[in-house]
């Protein structure tokens, strides 16, 4: 074996163990059962529909040491979604926007955190909605709370529009922004 071989072996081999122990370093988060996540969107130009989807799947892998190693999925059930207009629930459900009947769910899947200072973080990933995928990123404050360790504070915020996933344009006076939103705290498991 020569040393270019054996050298090559060795960088190898610390890649390989760094990244084990900054796997074993990092923490699996889950969302708490108090955390909203939802969104806002404009009605007939001035109110504001706001939807909360209350059955919600998620899980982070996050060590703030090492934030590109970091991954976080959010799987919402759209059947879940509770309305601060109730008289708007089955044009929301229904083909022309959610579309549950077919869709019953909505996915979030990062694939790159972004650490920007101070507890600030740009997570980058995709939206499944409708069966159409688009990129999103998740504007994020990520940061210890100050009287429980077991959890994070979190604020995400992003901004899609409702065509990019197939969803009929001014549809019903619902405007075409939508505001997603997650606000509370992540719990070690």
């Amino acid at each position: 074996m020569n040393i270019q071989t054996t050298l090559k072996s060795f960088f190898i081999a610390t890649l390989i163990n760094l990244n084990i122990v900054a796997h074993v370093n990092a923490q699996e988060w889950t969302l708490t059962p108090q955390t909203y996540v939802g969104f806002k969107v404009k009605s007939m130009g001035f109110s504001i529909v706001k939807g909360r989807f209350e059955q919600v799947q998620s899980s982070m892998h996050f060590d703030p040491a090492i934030p590109q190693n970091a991954s976080a999925q959010f799987v919402m059930d759209l059947n879940s979604v509770s309305l601060s207009m109730p008289s708007l629930k089955n044009m929301i459900m229904g083909e022309d926007l959610f579309y549950v009947e077919k869709y019953p769910t909505a996915i979030f899947k990062s694939h790159e955190f972004i650490a920007l200072g101070n507890h600030h973080y740009s997570i980058k990933g995709d939206l499944t909605l409708r069966g159409v995928t688009q990129p999103v990123t998740l504007d994020t404050v990520l940061k210890p709370n100050t009287a429980n360790p077991q959890l994070l504070d979190v604020e995400s915020k992003a901004v899609v529009n409702r065509s990019d996933f197939g969803m009929k344009k001014a549809f019903g006076g619902i405007g075409e922004q939508v505001n997603i939103k997650v606000d509370g705290q992540w719990q070690k498991r």
